[in-house]
């Protein structure tokens, strides 16, 4: 499979369209579409369903873009480091997921005494991120603790993040300012689908999570989370840090008591092949 028509299939599911996608790679529609089917010859799965107005993916199509996509990205990113200067520390550092002050901090520092150095920053939910992480695109990423150490290395983050609940600000437990333990398997929770934190959870309350009332999971959240609650959802249960620096009226943030902190990691694939601008990168954070 050619990259060339790779990029030819990305387009083509970018544009939804094979005569847009033909402008923009410059190239004629007739050529185009016959490139496309040869591509769907070749996997032995139609990938496009061609209507009249636009184009849409079959579910082969889906993945081929998925993967098509973290194929390129990883392409690109080492024909960079391929091509860097070798007399002077350049290059890219992919970091995925939530990015903490520490991070960023680093990141500042480490571009003032080498601009050559740039980051990307890139955000989705933790499967995606650790696939990417698994296959190259991304050199490291920002995780929540408890981390899989079979799998990866780590360091610990000094971000101290405290977990709460947030709820109508009418709430009667509102008014207390804080959640205890035998206050949470009443209330209806909007709480995130990854085991490990669900774990950290029951654990606090010292319960089953079978126990707890979730209404909804989640894996990320676009935007604010008020709308949860200002819906009659259920309450969000989360780190502070996730919230928006200014809630909405209606809504207010308890936490839990007696505390609840966790922090984050950078962590890294075993054996993990790293970019010079990368090593530089780790080796400035763990100093």
């Amino acid at each position: 499979m050619e990259i060339r028509l790779l990029r030819y299939f990305l387009a083509v599911a970018r544009e939804e369209n094979i005569t847009r996608a033909a402008e923009s790679l410059h190239i004629s529609q007739p050529s185009l579409s016959k490139q496309l089917m040869e591509l769907e010859q070749e996997v032995g799965k139609q990938l496009l369903i061609r209507g009249k107005r636009k184009i849409t993916l079959t579910e082969e199509g889906v993945l081929l873009r998925k993967r098509a996509d973290e194929i390129i990205t990883l392409l690109e990113k080492t024909e960079r480091e391929l091509n860097a200067d070798a007399a002077q520390i350049s290059g890219e550092v992919a970091i995925g997921g939530n990015p903490t002050a520490s991070v960023l901090k680093a990141a500042a520092a480490l571009r003032a005494e080498h601009p050559g150095i740039h980051f990307q920053f890139y955000s989705s939910d933790a499967i995606d991120v650790l696939e990417r992480l698994e296959h190259g695109s991304l050199d490291f990423s920002v995780f929540l603790e408890p981390i899989d150490t079979m799998q990866y290395e780590y360091i610990s983050l000094p971000d101290s993040l405290r977990w709460g609940l947030l709820l109508p600000s009418d709430h009667a437990l509102a008014k207390k300012g804080f959640i205890r333990k035998e206050d949470l398997p009443a209330i209806p929770l909007v709480f995130h689908r990854r085991a490990g934190l669900q774990r950290i959870i029951s654990h606090w309350a010292k319960t089953e999570i079978e126990n707890l009332n979730i209404a909804a999971t989640y894996n990320v959240i676009n935007g604010s989370p008020e709308k949860f609650v200002k819906t009659g959802f259920g309450c969000y249960l989360t780190t502070e840090d996730l919230l928006p620096s200014k809630l909405d009226e209606g809504v207010c943030f308890c936490p839990l008591d007696p505390p609840l902190e966790i922090h984050y990691a950078l962590i890294w694939k075993r054996y993990a092949v790293f970019s010079k601008a990368a090593e530089v990168f780790l080796r400035a954070f763990r100093e």
